[in-house]
């Protein structure tokens, strides 16, 4: 599946495509190629304006390989530019993503399942050979019941991955700029969303890999 094409924003005047760096206009072009599992779609996103000059917004959602129209979990990938760079991020790119997905009551109260997220994303990103560094985050399990006119839901367990990083730079062709290779970095994320979900990794058994349960999908 190729990602869809959202739009770029940034500080560039309005003067199109053209104006933004060529470091960021091929790091983008890369994220809108990106081949990914059947069970993701990606949709454009407006791309936040306040975080950094030059923003790439997308949003995903994991389907039920067997039917398309359930969501098992969702998420939004962020791609952040400043060709001065941050100190925060030791880099003039970063990813900032939110994941999320419902979970069983019983997995919900499972003391490894936050270790075991996490290195999920981060599993994911090295199986791609996705460089990165200052890696950051949180994962948050959170369970709400429902009173009132919303009583006869049933309670709802939450599991939320919010993971950043700075996504390493690959060396350029002759005469050009550095840009990381932001493929590799969204399918492992999606990746990572797609075991949350209750997936197992694509195109094998799982092998060694931690895996929790099918997850009921977001209602």
């Amino acid at each position: 599946m190729t990602a869809a094409r959202a739009s770029m924003t940034g500080n560039s005047g309005g003067g199109g495509g053209d104006s933004f760096p060529p470091p960021f206009r091929a790091a983008v072009t890369a994220l809108s190629e990106a081949r990914l599992r059947a069970e993701v779609r990606i949709s454009p996103l407006p791309a936040p304006r306040r975080l950094a000059p030059y923003s790439f917004a997308l949003e995903a959602a994991v389907t039920d390989p067997e039917d398309a129209g359930t969501e098992l979990a969702d998420g939004r990938f962020v791609l952040l530019h400043d060709p001065e760079g941050q100190d925060s991020w030791q880099g003039t790119f970063r990813v900032v993503t939110l994941g999320r997905a419902e979970l069983e009551p019983e997995m919900a109260q499972d003391p490894l399942l936050p270790e075991v997220t996490w290195s999920w994303l981060t599993g994911a990103l090295e199986a791609r050979e996705a460089g990165y560094g200052e890696p950051s985050g949180t994962v948050t399990r959170s369970s709400s019941a429902f009173f009132g006119g919303l009583g006869e839901q049933e309670p709802e367990e939450v599991l939320e991955i919010r993971a950043s990083w700075t996504p390493a730079p690959v060396a350029p062709p002759a005469g050009g700029e550095a840009a990381p290779d932001v493929a590799r970095h969204l399918a492992a994320w999606c990746e990572m969303l797609c075991q949350c979900a209750g997936l197992p990794p694509e195109g094998g058994d799982g092998g060694s890999v931690v895996q929790l349960p099918q997850r009921r999908g977001p209602q």
